[in-house]
């Protein structure tokens, strides 16, 4: 029995015109009602038929690009590459491919909302890019998601995110615990033993993995950690800057202030100037990714070197079928550890 928009809004008792506009994303709905929707969408497995072109096939010629932040160069990098690979000839009618970014703008709730829309359009491919949340319902709510565009018919990859088990995606995974240990490692063999961190948002689990690494590299060396030394932020400049003025009034003496990203790096800095603070002859600074500008920052940034675009490039290849997924669907991408000028030996 075909299921209705009717259906779903009886099952969530809404109007149906509210149904659609969940669906449509054209008009606010409260939270709680959207979430409701959604959860009626997932139980009654309601899916409406997309473009009247795409209705004799399995899936259509379009393709989904999830971000966390367009406007971030993390995701920009890995979209861009990720289009250059879906955006050339070989649509059902031998035409241009159809790539949407959806900026999630880091909200769980957008994140289903969008993989609903693509499955309700039958998108050829679907790519998330980034780390996933820390949130056991939602991971379930995604792997849900995931699981039915798979077996659509939709190839589903994930760039940079950790593997979903059971779902069908393919997994292009950053090792953030590697390269966050090998940065610290580097700031350890210079000498500095008093490093102060900062994290990103605790329920990112990109955060968690390089926190991880970092401390890895403490306990290796046989430093103790104090709680003071570590400060959560968002992933931006302006989080860094405030991070880091709190961490020097934390402890003034940290020789070393590890960062999130490189964007976070950057306002550390800045910090750090403002303090009237050298870099690196009274603290050192690392940061994480290699964005482009961070080779010209003053002095130039340490930091890993993750290949954003490469990565990007070949998980648009395996979401259009033109390249063999990782043995076990599941690839591990290194970084590089980059020695630039901002980081060296602890001040006397």
């Amino acid at each position: 029995m075909t299921v209705t928009l009717a259906d779903v809004a009886a099952r969530a008792q809404v109007s149906p015109a509210t149904v659609s506009r969940v669906l449509n994303g054209n008009y606010p709905v409260a939270a709680s009602t959207r979430e409701r929707v959604l959860r009626a969408v997932d139980e009654l497995d309601y899916v409406l038929n997309g473009p009247a072109s795409a209705l004799a096939a399995a899936t259509s010629d379009l393709v989904g690009i999830l971000v966390n932040d367009i406007a971030d160069p993390f995701f920009g990098i890995m979209a861009s590459a990720i289009q250059s690979e879906i955006g050339g000839p070989g649509g059902r009618a031998g035409g241009e491919r159809l790539a949407v970014v959806c900026n999630t703008g880091g909200s769980p709730e957008r994140e289903l909302t969008y993989l609903t829309l693509l499955q309700r359009q039958r998108a050829a491919a679907v790519v998330l890019t980034g780390g996933a949340m820390e949130n056991a319902p939602h991971a379930a709510a995604v792997a849900a998601k995931l699981r039915k565009l798979a077996e659509a018919g939709t190839r589903v990859v994930l760039c940079g995110r950790p593997p979903a088990p059971d779902t069908g995606a393919i997994a292009l995974t950053f090792d953030n615990r590697g390269g966050g240990r090998e940065l610290t490692e580097h700031l350890i063999g210079l000498g500095h033993r008093r490093l102060g961190y900062i994290a990103g948002p605790e329920e990112r689990t990109t955060t968690r993995h390089r926190l991880e690494g970092h401390r890895a590299a403490l306990e290796a060396h046989g430093i103790e950690e104090d709680a003071g030394w570590t400060v959560h932020g968002r992933y931006d400049r302006q989080s860094g800057y405030e991070a880091t003025l709190e961490l020097l009034r934390r402890d003034p003496s940290l020789t070393a202030v590890v960062a999130a990203n490189d964007s976070v790096a950057l306002g550390a800095c800045a910090a750090l100037r403002d303090s009237g603070l050298r870099i690196p002859e009274d603290v050192s600074v690392a940061g994480f990714d290699d964005l482009p500008f961070s080779i010209d920052a003053v002095p130039s940034l340490t930091t890993v070197r993750l290949p954003l675009s490469e990565a990007g490039a070949r998980a648009g290849r395996i979401a259009m079928g033109r390249e063999e997924p990782p043995p076990g669907g599941i690839a591990t991408i290194r970084g590089e550890l980059m020695v630039r000028g901002s980081s060296g030996g602890p001040r006397p």
